[in-house]
């Protein structure tokens, strides 16, 4: 072996032991990390391989010595992404690591220096730890349970997240960040909020005394994009000829129910199918927290309000339905019924406001009509006999969706699409008329088909807009399902 590389390795380990010693970690701690290793192939020092603990700790003291340091210059963080104001706080950042090696005699690998740049400046600017899962496209939900713990969802599975925050009290700091610019606030007095963040994201969050061990953020991202039937097909939710058939059916003015259970899809489902209404008619989309992204320029998009801080000043979903009725509405689209408004949108259904859509929680079609007549009698002193027939009047169509385990894959997928006919059994039943179903338990497993069955309707499709009622035969066979 060469005598400089002997010096080399020599002054290394020298190194790596006195910042061991000040990080307060054994060499024999580290050289069982390292595992056995040549001194002629050790190329870094101990912090190379910085663990979590150890960021943190640096990134603390990275922080700290910004802020004590850039007193004089506090306005910088009013404006971080202004370039001059970016540049000087990340010169102080750089002069907080630099410092931070001095004074632990520490070697910080490059790797480790731009993760401590990229930490200190979201502790600074961003939303911490959250940062960096909130720009990433591909995950769908956050869900913080303690300073340790943290899933995600991606791909439709969730999965622990690779993120670490120093202890509640930064939970705390970084979720009063993230509600304090819209007006929300959090505390031991109201220890839960829900809010929509600028970016259109949906947040609910509680803590302690409530959250008995930590604090607990739910964060639902949705995309950016506008989807379309296209890439449902693409994501095989459900076929071509199902999305044309359900086109066909908004163009006809059929009022349409979208059921299923949290995270399957229904307000992607609902976004689609509220882009096929013709650019001519005139939209009124109701939300408790805007979701919707429709195509178009007649469109008036509401949402709810939440009381503040002294109860006040609440708007209710309710509220919005009975002001959209008097803005001349071709359509009216609800992102969601669950409470008093289901029986003023049934009634908007009953008064001329054909072709409006909304979405429930449900497990089935059959579901979805005794979860609607739940909340229709919760709405006011209506007896059940008087709310079943506007259910069986206003609801021409519900289509349920859910999420299913194919060859052990989670998917989500149109799961069907049936009638509700205007009609009762003589046991006062509702009749359905399933168009298509699906089946993936058993034998003869298969993605979403047509039934066979006829919709009432079929006449207006055929005449109006061409329909090939060959689109609804049985097929002959039935084909595995893939995910």
């Amino acid at each position: 072996m060469a005598k400089e590389q002997l010096f080399t390795d020599f002054f290394k380990r020298t190194e790596i032991k006195s910042a061991s010693e000040k990080q307060g970690i054994s060499m024999a701690a580290i050289q069982q990390a390292q595992g056995p290793s040549d001194s002629a192939t050790m190329k870094r020092g101990s912090l190379d391989r910085m663990t979590d603990d150890m960021l943190l700790a640096a990134e603390d003291e990275i922080e700290a010595y910004v802020r004590d340091n850039s007193n004089q210059e506090i306005h910088i963080f009013d404006n971080p992404n202004d370039a001059e104001n970016m540049e000087r706080i990340k010169e102080y950042i750089r002069e907080g690591l630099k410092d931070y090696k001095e004074r632990h005699n520490a070697y910080i690998s490059r790797d480790h220096e731009d993760e401590l740049m990229v930490r200190v400046w979201n502790e600074l600017c961003g939303f911490g730890p959250l940062e960096p899962l909130l720009q990433d496209e591909s995950v769908t939900e956050i869900m913080t349970i303690n300073k340790d713990l943290t899933y995600i969802e991606r791909n439709g599975d969730l999965q622990k997240a690779n993120i670490q925050f120093k202890d509640l009290e930064h939970m705390k700091r970084i979720l009063n960040r993230i509600i304090s610019p819209i007006g929300r606030k959090i505390d031991e007095t109201t220890p839960t909020v829900d809010a929509r963040l600028p970016a259109g994201y949906r947040l609910n969050a509680v803590i302690p005394p409530i959250a008995l061990n930590g604090v607990y953020i739910t964060i639902r991202k949705f995309p950016s994009k506008v989807w379309t039937p296209k890439d449902l097909i693409r994501f095989r939710s459900a076929p071509k000829s199902v999305f044309d058939f359900l086109e066909l059916c908004v163009k006809a003015k059929k009022n349409i129910i979208v059921s299923g259970g949290t995270g399957s899809g229904k307000t992607t489902l609902l976004n689609v199918l509220s882009n096929c209404i013709p650019d001519n008619e005139r939209i009124i989309t109701i939300e408790d927290s805007a979701e919707l992204k429709l195509q178009g320029s007649h469109i008036l998009s509401e949402e709810a309000r939440q009381p503040n801080s002294e109860g006040k000043g609440a708007v209710t979903i309710r509220d919005l339905v009975k002001v959209a009725l008097r803005q001349r509405p071709d359509r009216i689209v609800v992102g969601e019924c669950r409470g008093g408004e289901a029986l003023d949108m049934l009634q908007a259904m009953n008064t001329g406001h054909d072709g409006s859509l909304t979405t429930l929680h449900a497990n089935s079609p059959r579901d979805a009509i005794s979860r609607l007549e739940y909340m229709c009698m919760i709405a006011g002193d209506m007896p059940l006999a008087a709310i079943k027939p506007q259910i069986a009047s206003a609801v021409g169509l519900i289509v349920q969706i859910g999420r299913v385990r194919i060859k052990g894959k989670k998917c989500r997928r149109t799961l069907a699409i049936y009638e509700v006919l205007n009609e009762f059994t003589e046991d006062g039943d509702y009749v359905l008329n399933p168009l298509f179903d699906s089946k993936y338990k058993g034998r003869d497993k298969h993605d979403i088909c047509p039934t066979g069955n006829m919709p009432t309707f079929l006449d207006e499709l055929v005449s109006d807009y061409n329909f090939d009622v060959h689109t609804l035969d049985k097929p002959d066979h039935y084909v595995e399902p893939e995910p």
